[in-house]
This record gives structure tokens, C-alpha cells and sequence, in this order.
């Protein structure tokens, strides 16, 4: 990526102030689920998506950089992943990896690398 993972890109239709909680979360290759929580912090903003059964209920953590476009009208979050590259990120756990700078890190150095397609 040549932009900051953690930030949303300027194509993203990202409205400042928007809740994005409830918004149904479209990877490249279908459904992953809808936004739980998420996070405007500059340098540091992110999404956490609840995957219900698509993962066994688990949450994953999305850097903003991963979002392609928000779609406001039909309430949906686009990410420029696919399922599989979103299921091998590493574990996420609300309870310790949000504000954990070393978690934080290894999503960071994740989601940034090349990707193979």
C-alpha cells in the first residue's frame, strides 16, 4: 500500500463524524459481516467487524486503509480484501488488543505487505 493503512483513503467517502456501527462489511469476495466498533483517531483509525457465523462469532480488526468506499445510502463498508486474507490476520481480542501498541503493529505490518494475487 502506498497510502497509510491506518488511515482512510480520500476515495473512500469517509464523512467525518459518520457512525458506521451496524453497516454491513463487503470484502472482495462476499460478506464478512457488519461493523461493531470503530475508530476516527488520526494515524490510528480502524473498524472491528463481527463476523457472526461467518468466522464463529469472532471479531477481526480492519485497518482504515483497507476500506475501497462507504456506501452511506445502503449502509455498507467495502474493504479491498478477500475473505481468506482477513481470516489469516492475526487473532483479534477487544478485551486486549485495542490501544495495544504491539497488536496494533503486527495488523499494521500485516495488512501493509505486498499482496499475491
Amino acid at each position: 500500500m502506498t497510502e497509510n493503512v491506518w488511515g482512510y483513503r480520500e476515495t473512500s467517502g469517509r464523512l467525518a463524524g459518520a457512525d458506521l456501527t451496524g453497516y454491513k462489511v463487503e470484502a472482495s469476495d462476499g460478506s464478512i459481516g457488519k461493523v461493531d466498533k470503530h475508530s476516527d483517531e488520526v494515524g490510528s483509525a480502524y473498524i472491528v467487524v463481527d463476523t457472526g457465523p461467518w468466522i464463529f462469532g469472532k471479531e477481526v480488526l480492519l485497518p482504515a486503509g483497507t476500506i475501497e468506499r462507504i456506501d452511506a445510502r445502503e449502509q455498507k463498508v467495502y474493504v479491498a480484501r478477500t475473505k481468506d486474507e482477513i481470516k489469516a490476520a492475526p487473532e483479534f481480542d477487544k478485551d486486549t488488543h485495542l490501544g495495544n501498541e504491539d497488536y496494533h503493529r503486527q495488523i499494521g505490518d500485516y495488512y501493509d505487505r505486498p499482496r499475491h494475487f
